[in-house]
């Protein structure tokens, strides 16, 4: 075989995704096992993957676990969780099972808004500009409802205008957001179509030329809020509950523990959107930025002891979810997720996603303020190890045990476990 490759592979769009398949497999040197390999994973699913994504050659699984113990507005729920990762839907039942002699989670929300931004350059007088725009709310408002009418038929449609002008290396830009509510879908195509209709509005109006015409995933209009109460019987006693909240307290002031620390919220709230079909990179986005808006990169939850010395946890960030639209409406996995849950609107989603984030901080911080983190995990990953080393049938769980009960995971270790359960001595 050749080992020159190329990355131009002619008119590969065009081809059926078997015929993509075998073309890539050329390009690359694929051998027979991971043609098969390939193949096999996208059997079933491959129509609906050449419809998602250009150039389809294959559909990748990952495991969907469910979250058992979740009470949500005082509603039983099992809650279906996309992850590859070991100990992310044990660590959700545990804390949520810990919370439910308090009820569980509670939660609120701000609704279903989104913002799209139009940036205005090359004005003179940018804060002319701002207030020229907002003398014309009767007419946007006629303009982005037009754009969407079956938006306004569901309740939804433009609420308000938020400009600001932003001074830049380049100088003062005048930034329109328009405000929008966009009721049980996630947003982008509605908000993104009313910001093309109305940007050459704004120029004849202003004189300005609008360059940017973009939603923003910083969706701080769309917030949701989770609390929950750990009593002390469910934590360990008052120790475990201060070393916790000396966790917390580290992650708030550190960016370098922030980071993990709400990675691991993201654990929980990125399992929960991919596997209800809505866009993980969106929600991580805005996530993140809403965790630095003040300046400064922190938690983003808050942990606390209330007067009775229970900790309490609040988990508050963007959560822009839907139902309708994109995935969510058109994979059936997503669907039959969705019908597990037995959520009727985006809101209700978006609360328990939230609720998911919380319990995933507390399994984290108590792993971390107790055992340490790869106590439980490590076990968890076990299984891992000895699929990855080949192991097979009953062989999987015999060598994870014995990794187990040696304290140490590790693929070297697994291998003699192996080799020596089938003989080689």
């Amino acid at each position: 075989m050749s080992d020159v490759r190329s990355s131009r592979i002619e008119g590969l769009h065009k081809m059926t995704p078997e015929a993509r398949l075998q073309a890539v497999a050329q390009q690359a040197n694929l051998g027979n096992e991971a043609i098969a390999s390939l193949s096999a994973a996208a059997e079933g699913q491959i129509e609906l993957a050449d419809r998602l994504v250009e150039n389809a050659i294959t559909s990748m699984a990952i495991p969907v676990g469910i979250a058992t113990n979740m009470i949500v507005d005082g509603r039983e729920m099992v809650v279906p969780m996309a992850t590859e990762e070991s100990s992310v839907v044990a660590a959700v039942c545990n804390s949520a099972k810990r919370c439910r002699p308090t009820g569980g989670f509670r939660t609120s929300s701000s609704g279903p808004v989104m913002a799209a931004q139009i940036q205005l350059l090359g004005a003179s007088d940018p804060e002319n500009v701002r207030l020229k725009v907002y003398e014309r709310m009767d007419e946007i408002r006629a303009i982005c409802d037009e754009t969407d009418p079956l938006l306004l038929k569901f309740g939804g449609g433009f609420r308000d205008l938020d400009i600001r002008v932003l001074e830049t290396d380049e100088g003062p830009m005048t930034i329109v957001h328009i405000i929008v509510d966009t009721r049980d879908a996630m947003g982008a195509n509605a908000v993104n179509s009313m910001a093309e209709a109305l940007a050459p509005k704004l120029v004849e109006w202003t004189g300005a030329r609008s360059l940017l015409r973009i939603l923003t995933n910083l969706a701080d209009r769309r917030v949701v809020r989770a609390r929950a109460v750990w009593p002390l019987d469910q934590i360990g006693g008052e120790q475990v509950r201060d070393d916790m909240l000396s966790a917390y307290h580290f992650a708030d002031a550190d960016p370098y523990r922030a980071a993990t620390h709400n990675k691991g919220i993201m654990n929980g709230v990125s399992a929960v959107v991919l596997a209800t079909g809505n866009d993980t990179r969106a929600i991580e986005a805005g996530a993140h930025a809403f965790a630095a808006k003040d300046g400064h990169y922190r938690s983003m939850s808050r942990w606390e002891a209330d007067s009775d010395g229970n900790l309490v946890g609040i988990l508050e960030m963007p959560m822009a979810v839907g139902l309708i639209g994109g995935a969510t409406k058109v994979h059936p996995t997503a669907q039959a997720n969705l019908a597990v849950l037995g959520v009727k609107t985006a809101d209700e989603l978006a609360r328990i996603i939230v609720s998911v984030g919380l319990a995933q901080n507390f399994g984290a911080m108590r792993a971390l303020a107790t055992t340490g983190i790869q106590k439980g995990h490590m076990a968890l990953h076990a299984q891992n190890v000895a699929l990855a080393i080949g192991a097979v049938g009953a062989e999987i769980d015999q060598v994870a045990s014995e990794l187990k009960a040696l304290g140490k995971v590790r693929q070297d270790l697994a291998e003699e476990i192996l080799a020596r359960l089938r003989g080689g001595k």
